[in-house]
Order: structure tokens, then sequence, then C-alpha cells
């Protein structure tokens, strides 16, 4: 039975230290060549630390840095994922994750979607990417690979599925929050995230690699708890809470063959039909086509009729004085 052994490279990244944190993944790409593994996993923004703001664009660094081209020379038999901040040739500053092999980069992912709300400000400094691809893989299976809050949105481990994604890879930046003694493991975003990454693995029938960080930025704690799930839904490893380490864990590669044939969940999906009801619901949301689904009333586009009556908040008449 085939065997992949995927290293978790649950790291405290230093922010802003671009080279310290270089150094670090060349020790830990060699200590995972040291343990057999195929495949080495760094969270978000690695290279960087997260809580950037304006140091963005002191350590962004473009596709033909050196640093990342020796990088890439160090995965060499390896498959190794790394994050930072990618600076575009036009100047724009993007979320990035690479894929390593064969002492190149065979893929970039951007990330696409940037939150604003909470704590998150990253639309601020940084530039949405706009394409989501699944990539071929020295390892056999393709790759799929997003960052962070890609996969709070359900279409994007989806389309990496449907493009050919058997091994679903997110890197993670994820904060602490939600203490509390209700949830699962003590930690509303870790409950919630195993919830996610549970359920993707088993309507993907793909294995779900959750790469997340641990450390302080600043005053932000990053809780760690980097996981690996089978196709199945099944956890296979789970890393401790807020613990820095190299952990890793053997996979069988037969286990995707097998649950894909017993339960063939992406042979039956039907993305001509998301095509089509999709095309309709972006020219009714956009006023060019009527609203099935709105009141009989509303205008084109919106939510309600435009002739409704304006009524007078209770308590005055008019004329009054007030």
């Amino acid at each position: 039975m085939q065997t992949l052994t995927i290293a978790l490279a649950q790291i405290a990244p230093r922010l802003g230290l671009l080279d310290e944190n270089l150094a670090r993944h060349h020790e830990l790409i060699d200590e995972a060549r040291g343990r057999g593994a195929g495949l080495v996993v760094f969270p978000e923004l690695g290279l960087t630390g997260y809580l950037l703001q304006d140091l963005a664009a002191e350590v962004a660094i473009r596709l033909d840095d050196p640093r990342l081209g020796r990088l890439a020379a160090a995965a060499d038999g390896l498959s190794v994922v790394v994050s930072f901040v990618e600076e575009s040739a036009d100047h724009r500053l993007f979320i990035a994750a690479a894929l390593l092999e064969d002492g190149m980069i065979r893929h970039v992912h951007r990330k696409l979607f940037l939150p604003t709300y909470g704590l998150f400000d990253e639309r601020r400094f940084f530039a949405a990417g706009d394409l989501l691809r699944a990539t071929p893989s020295r390892l056999g299976p393709g790759i799929g690979i997003a960052i962070c809050e890609d996969f709070w949105h359900l279409t994007v481990p989806q389309l990496l599925a449907l493009d050919g994604a058997q091994i679903l890879i997110n890197v993670s930046s994820s904060p602490g929050r939600d203490l509390a003694s209700t949830n699962e493991v003590g930690l509303g975003t870790a409950t919630s995230w195993r919830t996610l990454m549970r359920t993707y693995a088993q309507l993907t029938t793909s294995v779900v690699v959750f790469c997340n960080r641990v450390g302080v930025d600043e005053s932000i704690s990053f809780w760690g708890g980097s996981e690996v799930i089978a196709p199945s839904g099944q956890p296979l490893f789970t890393a401790p809470m807020f613990e820095e380490g190299l952990f890793t864990v053997d996979v069988p590669l037969a286990d995707l063959r097998r649950e894909r044939l017993t339960l063939p969940l992406l042979r039956d999906e039907r993305p001509e039909l998301q095509v089509r009801e999709l095309s309709r619901i972006v020219a009714e949301r956009a006023g060019l086509a009527p609203d099935s689904t709105a009141d009989d009333r509303a205008e084109a586009g919106l939510d309600v009729a435009p002739g409704d009556a304006v009524h007078e908040p209770i308590g005055f008449r008019p004329g009054a004085r007030r």
C-alpha cells in the first residue's frame, strides 16, 4: 500500500524577520526529509509573520527572488508548501502560497478572500487573488491549495476537487477566539475549523491538510491544532494546541481510491447546474433579469417595491410642533 508521509510545520514565525524565518524553513525541510516526509506544509505567511500591516511591503518578495529560489532548491525530492507576501510585477501585494517541487516553483495560489471583519483588516494591505486551480504533483494525486479564509467559502474546496485535486491543503494563521467551556475543545475557533475540515474531506472525498501557526504577533495569539483528515472525514492526526513543532503523519493513498469508488459524490456533482443557476442569480442581483425569488412588487435587483409608502413615526402627527 502506497503511503504518503506528511510533515506539518506548526511554527511561530518571527514578525517581519524574513531571513530568520527562511533559515527556520530550511532547517525544518531538512528535518522533515530525515523523517521520510514526502510533503511538508508550512502555515500562512510562515516566512513573514501575520500581523504585518505597513511592514508588508518591506518583506514582500517576487517569484524570481533568489531566496525563494534557494528554498525551492532545498525542496529537491520533496513537495513543500510555503507562504509569503508576494509582490507582483505591477507592485500589488498578495498573501500567497507556493508549491515547491524538484527545485522549482510548480504552483502559486494567491489568497482569494481577504477578511475585514472582527480583528481582520487584510483588504487594507493586500490585493485579492482571482484565480483558483488545482495542480499536478510529483506525489501522484493532484494538489489544491487554499489560504485560511478561502476555506470559509464552500466553493473553494469544491472547485479544487472538481478540478482534479485529491489532497486539499489549507495553510492558516488562525487566531484563537471564542474561549468557552461549551466548545468541544474549549476554543470556538478550533471547533469551527475542525467541523469544516471534516465536512470538506467527506463531501469532496479528499485528504484535507490543515496547517495552522502558533505563537503571538503583537497581542494576537495563534492556536495551532494542525490536522490531517482522511477522505472519509475521519481525523488521522491532530497536532497539540499552542505548541510549536514538526509533526508527521502517514496517509494511505489507497484510501482515496476506495472512498471515491464507494461514495462517488464528485462523479455525481452537477457543475452545469451550478453554472446555470449562478448565472441566473448574478443577473438577477444586477437587475439584468427579473428576480424570481423576490416579492411580486419588488423593483428589479432590489428587495422592496419603490412605491412603498413612507409612514410617520408612531407618536407624531402631521403639522405638529416637534
